[in-house]
């Protein structure tokens, strides 16, 4: 009898289990860039004392887009990168699983002032990179762009996703 129950159970146990793989399974490369495609793209600027860095950035708005960020993507021009739009100011925590590249992940504050910069972050991380203070969006730039333009904290961010021009 109790092979019998056992037996029965089967069909329910092969689907939790084939449930429980794929959403355990990491996300293909293909599948990461084609749903990253599309995002919206604009120009944001950096202000460090005199000089004006502009970047082209892609917006991440939403959970699914923040959670993709920059993974699986292997090279970025150096005047890229990928603008985080949170709904308000907090502490934030960034890390770098399933990214390949190198980045500085620039944290920014409601008033558009850079708060901190994590510079040259450690591809495929799993450790926590966190903001150290209060920020509402999150630049991502090439590792070692920050230090080679001279961009620091307290430096000016303008977006028109940030809600300055």
């Amino acid at each position: 009898m109790r092979f019998q129950n056992f037996n029965s159970h089967l069909p329910r146990l092969a689907a939790f289990v084939g449930l429980v793989l794929l959403l355990a399974a990491p996300v293909a490369p293909g599948f990461a860039d084609e749903s990253q495609k599309g995002l919206p793209v604009e120009t944001l600027f950096v202000f460090s004392g005199d000089t004006e860095h502009r970047f082209e950035v892609e917006i991440a708005a939403t959970d699914r887009q923040r959670s993709m960020g920059l993974m699986f993507r292997e090279e970025m021009p150096a005047d890229h990168g990928m603008l985080f739009l949170f709904e308000g100011e907090g502490q934030r925590y960034f890390w770098m699983k399933n990214t390949p590249l190198p980045l500085d992940i620039i944290y920014i504050g409601a008033n558009g002032k850079i708060v901190s910069i994590a510079a040259d972050t450690e591809p495929f991380s799993l450790d926590a990179i966190p903001s150290d203070g209060p920020a509402q969006y999150v630049l991502e730039v090439n590792a070692g762009i920050a230090k080679k333009l001279g961009i620091t904290a307290g430096d000016r961010v303008e977006s028109p996703s940030m809600g300055a021009e």
